[in-house]
């Protein structure tokens, strides 16, 4: 019967067991937290760039253009950390935590609806491009662009002004 009573020095490790492995969850659903986020915001991003695109100036497409690049940038550096945590997670806790998996689901519906809107966001932006390669090839081809304008190339540069 003795040996199978605890020593003191397994019930410490035991607990820092415990407290390590809560710390895991606790920073593995912050993480998750942060990328759902990030997707939120990427989806804002979208959802505007739709618009810039359908009204739009070159800078105004290229600045958000620019923003969805660090958004994305910054989804990615998330998910790094978030790979190895969730391994540790699964190590941990076999059994599964109740609020984890509402947070996955979450993120995976907001990733599904990204990337609907980026495919969406891509078809216009192909659609615009097609438009303005139009639109300047039919600018090359006007017969009244290639006309000198007659600012300046016939006319007297010096008159004579005694008569």
């Amino acid at each position: 019967m003795a040996a199978l009573a605890k020593s003191p020095v397994q019930e410490e490790i035991s607990s820092e067991e415990v407290a390590r492995r809560v710390a895991v969850l606790r920073r593995f659903k912050e993480l998750l937290s942060q990328q759902r986020d990030r997707f939120r915001e990427y989806l804002t991003v979208l959802d505007k760039q739709k618009d810039v695109i359908e009204s739009g100036g070159a800078e105004d497409i290229l600045s958000h253009v620019e923003l969805e690049e660090k958004i994305v940038a910054n989804i990615f550096s998330i998910q790094k950390v978030i790979d190895p945590l969730e391994a540790m997670y699964k190590a941990n806790f076999p059994q599964r935590e109740s609020d984890v998996p509402s947070l996955k689901a979450a993120l995976q519906e907001l990733q599904t609806e990204a990337a609907v809107r980026s495919k969406r966001n891509r078809e216009l932006l192909s659609k615009r491009m097609t438009e303005l390669r139009t639109e300047v090839r039919l600018l090359k081809g006007n017969p009244y662009a290639k006309r000198p304008s007659y600012s300046g190339e016939n006319t007297a540069s010096l008159i004579d002004i005694q008569g």
